[in-house]
């Protein structure tokens, strides 16, 4: 083989390796709006931020600099209260679509679907891109029904194809890419040409929810040091919308808090469970459960009661947490709830976490009455006051709040409302 040969070989395999381990990358969807409608145009630009696991303190406790200042010159709530159960999943698509889990159909990070007799589970990639599964008419494929632009890098649902409409611009999960990486790219759309320039754009980032689970939220030292490298992140995001000279609105929000779980508060999921009677769904702080065909729901219920230790057992329409009487067949007909601060899981992962060096653990998933649970919700940008604090809010009020910011219609199916979060923005007379 010649030198030159060889050097032309070297850099295939150079590009090749980079291509395949580029996993997450840029989607345009056929069929969304890729160019702005002229109402559309005239709109306001709006970054929704996720911040996974952010509690509620986490600002006061440590006091970042760029969110602080962030705050000051905007809109910040006491809290912010999750659906319930407080999990991921759910309660992200409830921002997205200010309609319960009950609503929405996203009802665990696991639940158990009825109608297409599969268990959804967010590890499961072909379930996660399936729209059958998520209901209600999330911001983007509102925006998109208005004829605007939209992108996303990263949001529970951007992946699926709800009503047959993705984000125009969004990419596969992938939680190796960097906080930079997503920073730059959210710059990069709004420098882009006004007809394809997105008017909404959603970001997450998973820093704080991934040490709570580790070291759990009262471990200041690594907290500080992850929130930090975070705010810095946040701030160069800050900034860069600065320069653009749009009129962009970002609202910072989380999907949940965090608790404190000790390795000895672990119950076993066996404990509970009975194949011939029922089969269970597990989220941790909250199982579902679904009597097998033929089996009776007292039956169920009774044996369950019997082994009560550390948890309660609640017929669905009597479990608390629930703002309303859930009516979603998908939740079962009985669910066994921890007591706060303990929490299920299978034995073999009770033994590996009573190996680790931890003794404390982060988790969430418990009844919204407990503050641990509760996230943030900071806003700042031209449509909302300056210095502006309020109690803490409902996380259903965030959809029709951004609708009216990029004056989209609200849809008169969604559980939040608009008054909630009216005196958040400025008077437009």
């Amino acid at each position: 083989m010649t030198k030159r040969n060889f050097i032309h070989v070297l850099i295939f395999i150079f590009l090749t390796i980079i291509l395949f381990s580029c996993k997450s990358v840029e989607k345009i969807v056929d069929g969304a709006s890729t160019t702005n409608s002229k109402t559309a145009l005239k709109k306001p630009y709006l970054i929704l931020v996720s911040l996974d696991g952010f509690r509620w303190d986490y600002v006061e406790r440590f006091n970042p600099p760029n969110l602080i200042n962030f705050i000051k010159n905007g809109v910040k709530a006491e809290s912010l209260i999750p659906s319930f159960p407080s999990k991921t999943f759910p309660n992200h698509y409830t921002i997205a679509t200010g309609m319960y889990p009950d609503h929405h159909g996203i009802l665990g990070n696991y639940f158990y679907s009825y109608k297409k007799d599969q268990t959804y589970a967010i590890r499961n990639r072909e379930m996660v891109e399936d729209g059958s599964f998520y209901g209600g008419i999330p911001i983007w494929v509102q925006a998109d029904k208005a004829g605007m632009v939209s992108a996303s890098y990263f949001f529970v649902g951007t992946e699926a194809d709800i009503q047959g409409i993705k984000p125009t611009y969004h990419y596969t999960y992938n939680a190796s890419i960097k906080n930079e990486v997503r920073v730059a790219q959210a710059l990069d759309w709004l420098a882009l040409p006004p007809k394809t320039r997105p008017h909404i754009i959603t970001l997450y980032f998973s820093d704080m929810d991934d040490v709570g689970h580790r070291l759990g939220p009262n471990s200041d030292e690594e907290l500080k040091k992850a929130l930090y490298k975070l705010d810095k992140n946040l701030g160069d995001l800050i900034k860069g919308v600065n320069k653009t000279g749009l009129p962009v609105n970002i609202m910072i929000v989380s999907d949940h808090g965090m608790a404190n779980v000790k390795t000895t508060n672990f119950i076993p999921i066996e404990e509970v469970l009975n194949d011939t009677m029922f089969s269970v769904i597990d989220n941790g702080a909250i199982l579902n459960v679904h009597p097998k065909e033929g089996v009776l729901i007292d039956s169920v219920y009774q044996y369950l009661k019997q082994k009560e230790k550390n948890f309660k057992v609640y017929k669905t329409k009597d479990t608390p947490g629930f703002e309303y009487v859930p009516e979603n067949k998908d939740w079962g007909a009985i669910q066994i709830i921890p007591d706060f601060g303990y929490y299920f899981l299978r034995n073999k992962i009770i033994e590996s976490r009573k190996k680790s060096l931890n003794t404390t653990f982060g988790i969430h998933g418990y009844d919204p009455k407990y503050k641990e649970m509760h996230g943030i919700f900071y806003a700042n940008g031209p449509s909302f006051k300056k210095g502006h604090t309020i109690p803490s809010v409902k996380n259903i009020h965030l959809y029709p709040l951004m609708c009216t910011i990029l004056g989209l219609d609200i849809p008169d199916t969604i559980d939040g409302k608009i008054s909630e979060l009216k005196d958040t923005l400025r008077s437009t007379d």
